[in-house]
């Protein structure tokens, strides 16, 4: 979900929000003198940011109830297949947010995905409408500053905000232009599909992740009879109201501290082994809600209580629990690790304009709450479930700036009538999309799903181990899908594979920085990155 931020994919991409002052610039191509595509094609020309990789542009619709309307370009990447002797075709990749950029994840995906799925498709990445180079949603750098704390405390609090929100969305309305009121994941999926016709593709193959499963979803309601393969890694559940959103979000992440404080009591080299974890936790609360606490190597203001909160979140995407025990060390007066990630949570921007992908949540969410009554009403409800958390700070943040928004893609049971299977995955112990939301959509499509339960930690399975990972390749491939009710172990390994195969190096986990939460591990760009930003996670860790 995301809140006003920026993003990566790899296993931390995800939130801490904070919008980036200035748009993103365009990924153009090399060649200058590129012709113009025919209508609903691409012209394709090496990346400036990443020559290794193509880049492009899709007009789309603004509004596809007015197709022959005004259009925006949609950025669009692809790294070609490796071996084009045995090309499957195109497979389409999205990241997750709302706000990940695909193009990036295109980037990025050579320290990804396997090389054996690297050899059979060209992986695509576009940054969805209202983000990144693809006509973001923008706002008004000194409307953005203005935000309220997200956490409410009174009705006076409720009616700030709500005076608040409306200003934000009509200034940002004013400066994003029409396309502001068409940035829900329908409109994604529309473009989803204009992106196959484009490819020369006669049915979809697409892997998205966390917010990129809404996308895939919203795509196989829409377009059931035109997926080849469909892999949703973290799942979405667009079914939810406001109260069960948000207390399975704070069961998750609860749920996932839980896990760190018993890894961190049995592994001797957690930075906190032998203290009580717990009672560090609530000092290092009591001091944020005191005005007392300073993040490390940020003097101008004091750290608030959510961002602690976003610590909890963050360490345990990957998980990086190694680093988030010596940032928790450092924020109780200890020495801080030798990199430390940069301060997480909504925060003021500098430039003259703030992105803020929130809209498309907005848009695809009702999070109504009629007063302040009914919003302590579920924030107790969320502390119940999360003693240490008390809730999770992504829809937190981002409930407060949708109050009052016209949501054009509300909730609602999936319906899907196609044919294919889809492919779900998920970890037991994710503190983002919790597990029970794979369940729930699982359940939604019936026998025409199938899914893969990771009996492990983090955001997303890709990658983590080798029997979270293969069959996904070969569902990918060759539509061989795992069977019904699978599990994979942590350190498990797949017996029936294509052929035997490893995956990739294991990664060293990132903490996530791109600041959007709701992204998935964003996909480490090829691009040079600071040596310095590995985040030990333990053996244990995806």
């Amino acid at each position: 979900m995301s809140s006003a931020v920026a993003a990566a994919p790899g296993d931390g991409v995800k939130p801490t929000p904070t919008a980036s002052g200035t748009p993103t610039a365009s990924p153009t191509a090399t060649a200058s003198a590129t012709p113009a595509p025919a209508k609903g094609l691409i012209a394709w020309a090496p990346c400036e940011e990443e020559p290794s990789a193509e880049c492009g542009k899709l007009a789309v619709p603004i509004d596809w109830s007015r197709p022959n309307g005004p259009t925006i370009d949609l950025a669009v990447a692809r790294r070609k297949a490796t071996d084009p002797a045995a090309r499957v075709g195109s497979l389409v990749i999205n990241p997750g947010g709302p706000g990940g950029s695909g193009v990036e994840a295109a980037y990025g995906a050579p320290g990804f995905f396997t090389e054996e799925l690297q050899k059979r498709f060209d992986i695509v990445g576009f940054d969805p409408r209202g983000v990144g180079r693809s006509h973001p949603v923008i706002c008004s750098a000194s409307v953005f500053n203005e935000m309220p704390y997200a956490v409410m405390k009174s009705q006076a609090d409720f009616v700030k905000w709500t005076a608040y929100a409306k200003k934000l969305r009509a200034d940002c309305r004013a400066r994003t232009g029409p396309l502001y009121d068409h940035v829900d994941s329908v409109n994604v999926a529309r473009d989803l599909d204009a992106l196959r016709a484009a490819l020369g593709e006669e049915k979809l193959t697409y892997y998205g992740i966390s917010y990129g499963t809404l996308i895939g979803q919203m795509y196989a309601e829409l377009f059931p009879n035109r997926i080849r393969a469909m892999a949703l890694d973290s799942n979405m559940d667009h079914s939810l109201g406001v109260k069960a959103f948000l207390d399975s979000e704070a069961a998750a992440v609860e749920d996932a501290f839980d896990q760190f404080v018993g890894w961190c009591d049995q592994e001797p080299g957690c930075a906190l082994h032998g203290k009580d974890v717990r009672a560090v936790w609530e000092r290092i609360l009591a001091k944020a809600r005191s005005g007392r606490l300073y993040y490390p190597g940020v003097t101008d203001r004091p750290m608030t209580e959510i961002q602690v909160l976003w610590q909890g979140v963050l360490g345990n995407e990957g998980p990086a629990w190694q680093l988030l025990s010596e940032m928790l060390r450092a924020l109780d007066g200890g020495e801080p690790p030798s990199w430390v990630p940069p301060l997480p949570g909504r925060q003021p921007v500098s430039g003259d304009v703030a992105h803020l992908p929130t809209a498309i949540l907005c848009q695809d969410y009702t999070l109504r709450v009629r007063n302040y009554k009914e919003y302590a009403w579920l924030l107790r409800s969320s502390n119940r479930r999360a003693p240490d958390m008390r809730y999770n700070p992504m829809p937190i943040e981002d409930l407060p700036v949708c109050l009052g928004h016209p949501t054009t893609n509300p909730q609602h049971r999936l319906r899907y009538t196609g044919s294919a299977p889809i492919l779900l995955g998920n970890s037991l112990h994710d503190p983002s999309t919790p597990y029970s939301w794979s369940a729930n959509v699982a359940r939604q499509l019936g026998s025409k799903a199938r899914l893969i339960t990771y009996e492990g930690w983090g955001h997303r399975i890709y990658g983590k181990d080798e029997c979270s990972t293969v069959p996904i390749d070969n569902y990918l491939i060759s539509l061989t899908l795992p069977p019904d009710g699978f599990r994979c172990p942590v350190g498990g390994r797949v017996e029936t594979m294509v052929k035997k195969q490893q995956t990739q190096k294991q990664q060293r986990e990132l903490w996530p920085t791109d600041k959007l939460p709701w992204g998935a591990p964003l996909l480490s760009s090829s691009r040079p990155q600071p040596a310095t930003a590995a985040a030990g996670a333990s053996r244990t860790s995806g």
